[in-house]
């Protein structure tokens, strides 16, 4: 039991156990926990945004223009991949390293070559 007889309220004073202070009114962490709170998303998520929102994307396009000219498939599925590219550099890719950045653009013109592949069929 502490002294007095009465544990002290964590919200307002610390609560010590010999030098170490486990728990103070600001914080519910020991002193030795170092959170880390600040969001760094990882260029994984940002491929993986890319390449899902490009599949899913490029897939509806294709399927709605299944009747039209290639040349319409093809030329609004390019536009699409580089607006999807500029999104991704913009939410964090530029600052990604050399390795995300080309396997993004490679991912994305590999993705858009298959729509073009199948659409060159109806040129």
């Amino acid at each position: 039991m502490p002294k007095g007889g009465k544990y002290p309220d964590p919200r307002e004073e610390d609560i010590m156990a010999g030098d170490r202070r486990l728990s103070r009114p600001d914080s519910s962490l020991p002193d030795w926990e170092m959170p880390d709170a600040a969001y760094r998303p990882i260029p994984i998520a940002w491929f993986a945004g890319a390449f899902l929102l490009q599949m899913v994307v490029l897939f509806g396009i294709f399927i709605v223009l299944v009747n039209q000219s290639g040349w319409i498939t093809i030329a609004l599925s390019s536009l699409v991949t580089g607006a999807i590219g500029m999104w991704t550099w913009d939410r964090g890719m530029r600052d990604a390293g050399t390795g995300w950045k080309v396997t993004t653009i490679a991912m994305l013109v590999v993705q858009l070559a298959f729509i073009c592949l199948g659409a060159s069929a109806r040129i």
